[in-house]
């Protein structure tokens, strides 16, 4: 027998042997529907989920963080403090009449004991006699151009010129949003980054095993002449439906999730948790760039996965040689 002769015939056996194991087309070196190409469909699909989840999670928290800061901005807060012998409503009118005179300042309302008692309620209660206790009275400055108006000297004409009157810009209140806004988003490409590193080691120990599975087809592939390339380009077709199949999947759940919780959930809360949810998160509802984003990641994990298995498939070659 010729060495042509037995290579086929051990070519042959090993095909018949895999072919009870898994069904394979007559291209395919990998065979579809392995228990272990299940399983990493599962482990791609978990992965792209929790990808996805965080993704989501970063998004609407930045879409939060940034309403607020616009918020924010567009307002701004005179107190004048009570002062013995002091005319406070006077004061605080004045104050007003002051910051209407700067350019990109919209309107500037004083408020009156009973919406200052409407601010303190949640924490002082109902019926509170405002005449009676040294509330600082609050003028609302409402800005139609925040960049245009000269927030220090209108504080420094306030101090010289309205006794007991300062200006409060909340800029501290900024600064800690967007430290917020900046800790989430690094907290989230972290999560990313591990779940994409869990899921690059996944594939690895996958196509090595089925490399090890499918030993006697890849030697004889192998010694009958073909390329390093043609084995990996089988291995990465194999890994890259795996990879779609588990990245969509985790992504459709994401999604389905995402409209569950704008849909379902979020309406179905009582008002006062409405209140807080929407104080939070706005309407509690992940943008386009949510669902987009899913779908990119999806896709992101499949090629991910293909180009680790041809990787691997190449270094498991150069090892036996």
């Amino acid at each position: 027998m010729t060495d042509a002769e037995r290579a086929h015939k051990i070519q042959m056996a090993a095909y018949r042997r895999q072919s009870r194991l898994a069904p394979r087309r007559a291209s395919q070196i990998v065979p579809e529907g392995t228990v272990s190409g299940n399983a990493l469909t599962i482990v791609i699909a978990i992965m792209s989920f929790l990808a996805c989840l965080t993704l989501g999670a970063v998004t609407l928290v930045r879409d939060a963080s940034r309403d607020w800061q616009v918020d924010i901005l567009r307002e701004i807060t005179i107190q004048v403090r009570p002062i013995e012998g002091i005319d406070t409503d006077a004061e605080a009118a004045k104050a007003a009449a002051i910051a209407e005179t700067y350019r990109g300042v919209a309107s500037a309302e004083v408020l009156d004991n009973a919406e200052n008692a409407r601010l303190l309620e949640p924490w002082l209660g109902a019926g509170l006699d405002m005449d009676e206790l040294p509330i600082p009275r609050l003028i609302v400055i409402r800005l139609s151009n925040p960049a245009s108006v000269d927030l220090a000297d209108l504080s420094n004409r306030l101090r010289a010129e309205v006794k007991g009157a300062g200006l409060d810009d909340h800029r501290l209140w900024t600064e800690r949003l967007q430290t917020m806004a900046n800790v989430t988003v690094v907290i989230g490409a972290s999560i990313l980054s591990l779940v994409f590193v869990a899921t690059v080691l996944n594939v690895v120990f996958a196509t090595r095993g089925a490399m090890a599975s499918n030993r006697d087809v890849v030697s004889v592939l192998y010694f009958v002449g073909a390329e390093d390339g043609y084995i990996a380009r089988e291995f990465q077709r194999h890994f890259l439906l795996l990879g779609l199949k588990g990245g969509l999947t985790g992504a459709a759940g994401a999604s389905i999730l995402f409209a569950l919780l704008s849909l379902v959930i979020a309406p179905s809360m009582a008002p006062a948790e409405t209140d807080q949810v929407s104080a939070l998160f706005g309407r509690f509802a992940v943008g386009p760039i949510g669902y987009f984003g899913a779908l990119g990641i999806a896709f992101l994990i499949a090629v991910m996965t293909a180009v680790t298995s041809r990787l691997t498939v190449y270094r498991y070659l150069a090892d036996t040689d």
